[in-house]
């Protein structure tokens, strides 16, 4: 009986030294994958690295060190290599069958990569969310809207779907219609609209401009421009030139009629 205890109180405190080993391990194997994920995000190589390879390079870096820190912590315990990499080819073909939506996204995410429909930075439009593309991890690439929220959306959907890239170009064209009641002169409306835009230093005057009467409705005239700017100043051209149409339209006594019902009564 006694022989018994003794034997149990060695495999206690061998356990119990395992144990220490694996947590003083562990703490110092996370904390030097934290440090050499931080030196490699600073360094000069991924520093030259597209923003896009290199966020995708350290989520993945990231990920096989940790699988790498539990197969050294696994050793210790006093599972054998050839074990635990057979277990982990196992698991990882159970895992890769119930978590194919997963498997999709790690798919989409080199798809990405490859072919660099969007980079870090580019503002895009998913058709559900649009924001500046904020990270592209192994699974999920994460976007930072206009309001200051964040979505991480899964790789494989983006990779499947239409995504619409505002920044691709550095020219982007901004088209304005503009409604006029129909007792004003056209050609003194097209003038204005175009003394407007000229007086615009940022709209690009060396690509076409339109200013063309388009459409016919009920109680107006539609007047649509087309004009070429920066990316960068799109939506400040946009508000000021329809903030200076409005002024410059009531200097020249040009009506923007709104919506109204005009009954005749016959006797």
């Amino acid at each position: 009986m006694e022989k018994l205890f003794d034997k149990l109180n060695q495999i206690w405190v061998d356990f119990g030294i395992n144990l220490i080993y694996v947590i003083v391990i562990y703490f110092v194997g996370s904390r030097l994958i934290k440090f050499l994920s931080k030196r490699l995000k600073k360094g000069r190589l991924f520093n030259k690295l597209d923003k896009t390879i290199s966020s995708f390079l350290l989520s993945f870096i990231n990920i096989t060190s940790y699988i790498i820190l539990i197969i050294i912590i696994a050793g210790i315990i006093g599972i054998p290599s050839t074990s635990i990499i057979t277990l982990l080819g196992s698991a990882g073909v159970a895992i890769g069958l119930a978590l194919q939506g997963g498997l999709s996204n790690i798919a989409g995410g080199l798809i990405i990569l490859a072919f660099k429909p969007f980079r870090v930075g580019d503002f895009i439009d998913t058709h559900t969310d649009s924001g500046t593309v904020k990270g592209i991890s192994l699974f999920y690439t994460t976007i930072l809207t206009v309001d200051n929220r964040t979505i991480s959306i899964p790789n494989g959907n983006l990779a499947n779907s239409a995504v619409v890239n505002f920044s691709m170009k550095d020219k982007r064209r901004l088209d304005i219609d503009i409604d006029v009641s129909y007792d004003n002169d056209i050609e003194l409306v097209k003038k204005t609209l175009n003394k407007i835009i000229n007086k615009d230093e940022r709209i690009l005057k060396d690509e076409d401009i339109f200013v063309r009467l388009t459409n016919y409705k009920d109680s107006s005239m539609t007047y649509t421009i087309r004009v070429w700017t920066m990316k960068d100043e799109l939506f400040n051209v946009k508000f000021d030139l329809l903030e200076n149409i409005k002024k410059e339209f009531d200097k020249e006594k040009i009506v923007i009629p709104y919506n109204q019902l005009d009954v005749h009564i016959d006797k």
